[in-house]
């Protein structure tokens, strides 16, 4: 299935379809990034339960340390 991720088009499994699945495949570390699912802001507790559907907008923003 077809979503979007960061505003570019990105193909998901139907069946691996939540937002945990989706960092897993990304290779994100989850402790430091903040995933947003149609404007709404996702809690980390809520990953492994929320899904993802058809046309889905993400944004994931990762927080990067530096000084």
């Amino acid at each position: 299935m077809q979503i979007f991720l960061n505003g570019d088009s990105f193909s998901i499994e139907e069946d691996k379809s939540t937002i945990e699945n989706l960092i897993q495949k990304l290779k994100l570390n989850p402790e430091v990034i903040i995933v947003e699912l149609n404007r709404k802001i996702v809690e980390k507790k809520d990953y492994s339960q929320k899904k993802v559907n058809q046309g889905d907008k993400i944004e994931i923003i990762q927080f990067i340390g530096g000084g």
